[in-house]
């Protein structure tokens, strides 16, 4: 897939999943036993940017569950994420640098849709910052792969350089990156969703849907490994063995041009 190809937003019928979300809430409590036994992290910072036309209490749960886990998790203190604007980036970029100042370490940057977006340009931006990032179905690669009403996306501004700055958003990142991601998103489409892999980027697709990919229990699972690994020494994701399909996430290995082969 060129730089330039568009990619189509996924199939209407699939927004009839997303429903899930609620179930996949409900979950949460059957799952807490599994939860329990995430590996702790070191107490370092975590900041955690919600999607569009959502605000920190949607994140409320993938929080607690950090705190819980030892990290300093934070919102992002900036309301109703209603699309990038001037106030808005400036909002963040001094957020991120706050955090930075007041715990004196590096920070985890966690994005659910739209606010994977932003956590990949505050790290691109701010990398002497930035400890790892997460994005959770954000579709970074083709902004406009999305089931969204035209008369939201019309809110978007549209950035002056529109063509640079959108090959600018799927360039890779200097610090570890995973994109985790679901095939059944009726949203956002997962090829959109994906990092190139590399050394310091992976893919991890998940059954879920968009709207409950930030507190399905799989995720978070993930999410504890991810942010465990030590800084200066991350290694790529492996799903517990005693684990399948679609209890453990699926390590996605082709590119996003073809179908995802997993582990």
């Amino acid at each position: 897939m060129t730089a330039q190809e568009p990619i189509a937003p996924p199939q209407r019928g699939l927004l009839l999943l997303e429903g899930r979300a609620l179930l996949e809430f409900a979950a949460l409590l059957p799952a807490l036993p599994a939860l329990r036994r995430a590996p702790r992290g070191d107490g370092h910072p975590v900041l955690v940017l919600p999607g569009f036309m959502a605000s920190d209490f949607s994140t409320r749960a993938l929080r607690a569950f950090l705190r819980r886990r030892g990290y300093a998790a934070h919102g992002w203190k900036l309301g109703r994420n209603t699309g990038p604007n001037p106030p808005l980036v400036e909002g963040m970029a001094s957020r991120l640098q706050e955090l930075h100042q007041r715990h004196g370490r590096k920070i985890s940057l966690i994005g659910w849709s739209l606010g994977g977006v932003y956590a990949r340009e505050l790290a691109r931006h701010y990398s002497s910052a930035v400890r790892l990032v997460i994005t959770l179905a954000s579709p970074f690669r083709d902004l406009d792969a999305v089931n969204v009403p035209r008369f939201l996306i019309g809110r978007r501004q549209r950035h002056p350089e529109e063509i640079t700055w959108r090959e600018q958003l799927r360039a890779p990142l200097p610090m570890p990156t995973t994109a985790i991601y679901s095939h059944s998103d009726g949203i956002a489409a997962w090829r959109s969703c994906a990092v190139d892999p590399g050394p310091l980027a992976e893919n991890i697709e998940v059954e879920s849907s968009h709207l409950g990919i930030g507190h399905h229990p799989v995720v978070l699972l993930a999410i504890a490994d991810r942010l465990a690994q030590p800084e200066g020494a991350w290694k790529p994701f492996r799903p517990p063995a005693a684990w399948s399909w679609p209890f453990a996430p699926r390590i996605a290995r082709a590119a996003t041009g073809g179908s995802a082969e997993a582990k």
